[in-house]
């Protein structure tokens, strides 16, 4: 069973707060606009990341292909924001958790999504409303987007065992269809 890690999204700490509105003035690639939401957005071009940051000093980081381009984004980020504000310092190596990974993978062949919505628990399929099914798995819990032409879409993990094991459920839940 083969699956892409298409997605990282880990959750960080920069040890200080931030000025948000001074950030978003300084350096053009934060955006900031406090009636809409609470945090800046900050765009990062290699690795291609997003950081979400908060006034709290807590960063959200996604887009990440892998832990090596979260690392690297984060660095980016720290050398960048301390040009502005001095009390937050570059991070060499950053401490971070991973909250969610999404894969994609195929189950190589066609799914009546009509009947395994009808036949199976815990799955919707609203076709005017998404071309896909959802599924949602409680050990491990995951939400899976499974499509009729075999594609699927694992979000939620935390880790790599989770997909695996989510794929596996999803497969053998199939197999058992009519």
């Amino acid at each position: 069973m083969t699956y892409k890690i298409v997605n990282l999204v880990a959750s960080s700490s920069l040890g200080t707060t931030l000025d948000l509105y001074n950030l978003a003035a300084a350096v053009p690639e934060i955006e900031y606009e406090p009636e809409q939401f609470p945090g800046a957005i900050l765009k990062i071009k290699e690795p291609k990341v997003s950081l979400l940051l908060f006034k709290n000093g807590k960063t959200i980081i996604s887009g990440a292909a892998s832990e090596a381009d979260i690392q690297a984004g984060i660095k980016k980020a720290t050398k960048i924001i301390s040009e502005i504000q001095k009390d937050v310092k570059p991070k060499q190596k950053a401490t971070y958790e991973i909250v969610n990974l999404v894969a994609t993978s195929t189950l190589n062949k066609q799914i009546d999504l009509f009947n395994a919505a009808m036949t199976l628990d815990d799955i919707e399929y609203e076709p005017e409303q998404f071309p896909g099914a959802i599924v949602r798995l409680y050990k491990p819990k995951l939400t899976m987007l499974l499509f009729k032409n075999g594609k699927l879409i694992c979000a939620g993990a935390k880790s790599e065992d989770d997909i695996a094991k989510g794929i596996g459920k999803v497969k053998k839940l199939l197999a058992d269809l009519k």
